[in-house]
């Protein structure tokens, strides 16, 4: 907990890594899809004709999208394709956020029994000079903040 009158600056955005079963990949551009939602039922009580009582559900967790520039590492290609071939393998995972100084870790979700549902290559232009982008999508199970 911060000490009072100290002031506590927001964590940057853009000073994280990935990793995946241990296996740490700090060359990831972009990260989306930390989120949950737990459904909402309604529940018209008897006898109170007047409210209706929202009840929680199921939780479900967003798809996991990491976007990186394309070098000759295929290491997240193989294990996407080892799943085209029907050989699923679930693994577990962290998005690490760090301090301007990248000395301090300031936050950290988990995932688990993610696997590679989606790869796309990239967009490729003979008139551009953007960097190649790939993208891997994540289907996983649950996303805690530790």
């Amino acid at each position: 907990m911060a000490e009072t009158g100290v002031r506590v600056d927001p964590a940057r955005n853009f000073n994280f890594l990935v990793e995946i079963d241990g296996i740490a990949q700090g060359k990831f551009s972009e990260c989306s899809g930390l989120d949950s939602t737990i459904e909402s039922s309604d529940y018209r009580e008897g006898g109170d004709n007047t409210t209706v009582r929202k009840l929680p559900g199921k939780t479900t967790y967003s798809d996991i999208s990491l976007k990186w520039g394309t070098t000759n590492s295929t290491e997240l290609w193989d294990w996407h394709n080892r799943a085209v071939q029907g050989n699923v393998e679930r693994k577990t995972g962290s998005i690490v956020l760090y301090d301007l100084a990248n000395a301090q870790e300031v936050a950290r979700w988990n995932f688990v029994n993610a696997w590679p549902m989606k790869w796309e290559g990239p967009s490729l232009n003979a008139t551009g000079n953007e960097v190649a982008i790939e993208t891997l999508t994540l289907a996983h199970e649950g996303v805690v903040r530790a």
